[in-house]
C-alpha cells in the first residue's frame, strides 16, 4: 500500500465517524479497485496522545473501503472501555488506520520456538486457545519490546496466565500498513 492510499482510508474513517454523529460528511470520491477488494483493517483514535477507541478485523470478509468505515465507527461509539465519542471530541480527536497483512500461521509446537520467529517491531500477533483469544497490533511493542513479555501479555489479555502454554495454542502472525492523521 502507498501513501496515497491513506490519503483515502484517513478521510473515509473520519467522514463515516462524522456522519454517525448526525453531521453532514461527503464522503470522499475514491473509485479505486484496491477499496472494493476484500480488507482488513483497524481504526485506532486518540486524544490528547490517549487512546480513545479502537476496533478492527482480523479477517478480510467485505471490501476495504466498508470494512474502514464500519470499523471506525466501532472504534468511534462502541468499544466498551470509553463512552461514544462526542461532536465535541472529534475535532480533536486523531485517527489511525492499519491495514493488515494476510495472517500467517505459526509453528507453535512450543513457547520457546514461537519466541524465536517473532519480529519484534514488525509483528502483530493473534493468540487463540480454545474459546481464549487476543490479537496486539504491531505497534504494541512499543510497550512491550521482550518477545517473551509480548506474548505473556497477549495471554493475560486472552484471559490466561501470563505463563501458559498448551500444544493447542494457535499462534498468527500479520504486518501492517498505517497512516496517522498528523499530530500522533
Amino acid at each position: 500500500m502507498s501513501v496515497d492510499q491513506g490519503q483515502i482510508l484517513l478521510p473515509l474513517a473520519r467522514a463515516a465517524i462524522t456522519r454517525e454523529l448526525g453531521i453532514a460528511a461527503a464522503t470522499p470520491a475514491a473509485a479505486a479497485a484496491w477499496l472494493q477488494q476484500p480488507g482488513s483493517a483497524f481504526v485506532t483514535l486518540t486524544r490528547d496522545g490517549r487512546l480513545r477507541g479502537r476496533n478492527g478485523s482480523l479477517i478480510p470478509v467485505r471490501p476495504l473501503r466498508e470494512d474502514v468505515a464500519a470499523n471506525a465507527v466501532a472504534a468511534a461509539f462502541r468499544d466498551p472501555r470509553f463512552p461514544p465519542l462526542t461532536a465535541a471530541e472529534l475535532e480533536t480527536t486523531l485517527i489511525e488506520v492499519s491495514v493488515l497483512s494476510a495472517l500467517e500461521s505459526l509453528a507453535a509446537g512450543s513457547e520457546a520456538a514461537v519466541l524465536r520467529q517473532l519480529r519484534p517491531g514488525v509483528d502483530g500477533l493473534v493468540f487463540r486457545y480454545g474459546h481464549h483469544r487476543s490479537t496486539f497490533l504491531p505497534d504494541t511493542w512499543s510497550q512491550y519490546a521482550d518477545p517473551g513479555e509480548f506474548l505473556a501479555q497477549l495471554k493475560y489479555k486472552a484471559g490466561l496466565p501470563p505463563d501458559f502454554w498448551d500444544t493447542g495454542v494457535e499462534l498468527r502472525r500479520y504486518t501492517v500498513d498505517c497512516w496517522r492523521e498528523p499530530g500522533i
